[in-house]
């Protein structure tokens, strides 16, 4: 079912499956920001990403002895959340364990998406509750896609990254199974600005880690209209596009990443997991302010 937040300036849309941003529109030019979700090219608009973000080793992994087997990006995308609080600036959606999460997944869980829309900016908020008698381990993060360009007159050329401070950083290579292949290729030398080009994603996703930016703004040469997106507190950050001629570019903010070839296929012992005692709440946000 599809949920509305609106105010004078925008309207944005969520699906309870998956808790899903699906339309965030500028109203006064009717104006949708948010990938539209062809199938012929990405059939999907912005998944959340949990327990695991990306890849594991042949879709699994090992927790006391047991296997468990989980599709890229882990279940919450493609399950159904339950929607607990609704005000016209605010909504919070809530996916908790089940008998179909614990076969993949041994851990009780409460995980809350929260969508709170302020003036021309929109907040997403992943909190994550340890509901078990033991420690859980996690990953969390979002895959929102943005059209590009956003205007007919456009090339996806003319966009451009620009990161809120000065950066040399190299991205993480990708196996033909979407592991992390332990090789790295420079991006960004002494510098805050990443055109946008298709060839940047024949490698598949550009896969950043801890920047020295919280921010980064996607932008035109050719329109004055900007989107700034904020990531505190994620250490991982991806770009990325189907290759090919696909309109839009995901900015992905993400606490975790995907496995490495080789690794031991231990949970806890999968890079950028997060750990939570029992009881303990882990949250995070990121915002999409336009500009």
């Amino acid at each position: 079912m599809l949920y509305f937040l609106e105010n004078d300036l925008y309207k944005v849309g969520v699906e309870s499956l998956g808790a899903e941003l699906q339309h965030f529109v500028k109203k006064d030019e009717d104006l949708e920001l948010i990938w539209v979700a062809d199938p012929a090219v990405w059939a999907a608009h912005a998944p959340n990403l949990f327990p695991i973000v990306g890849e594991l080793p042949n879709q699994q992994y090992t927790y006391n002895g047991k296997t468990y087997h989980m599709k890229r990006h882990g279940f919450a995308r493609r399950s159904e959340f339950k929607l607990v609080e609704e005000h016209h600036e605010k909504l919070v959606f809530e996916l908790t364990s089940s008998e179909e999460t614990l076969a993949q997944y041994p851990f009780k869980f409460r995980l809350l998406i929260a969508y709170r829309l302020e003036q021309n900016a929109l907040s997403v908020t992943y909190q994550v509750t340890n509901t078990d008698h033991e420690k859980m381990y996690f990953a969390v993060g979002g895959h929102p896609g943005f059209n590009v360009p956003l205007y007919p007159n456009e090339r996806y050329e003319d966009y451009y990254l620009e990161f809120e401070k000065e950066e040399t950083a190299s991205r993480h290579l990708l196996s033909d199974q979407g592991l992390l292949n332990g090789d790295t290729e420079r991006l960004l030398e002494q510098t805050n600005i990443l055109p946008l080009d298709r060839s940047l994603f024949d490698k598949d996703a550009v896969v950043l880690e801890r920047l020295n930016s919280e921010k980064v703004t996607l932008a035109s040469r050719s329109n004055p209209r900007r989107l700034e997106m904020s990531f505190e507190g994620f250490p991982y950050f991806g770009i990325w596009a189907k290759p090919g001629p696909a309109p839009y570019v995901c900015l992905e903010p993400w606490c975790g990443i995907a496995s490495r070839v080789g690794d031991s296929g231990e949970l806890q012992e999968k890079e950028g997991m997060n750990e939570l005692r029992p009881g303990q709440i882990f949250e995070r946000t990121f915002t999409v302010t336009v500009l």
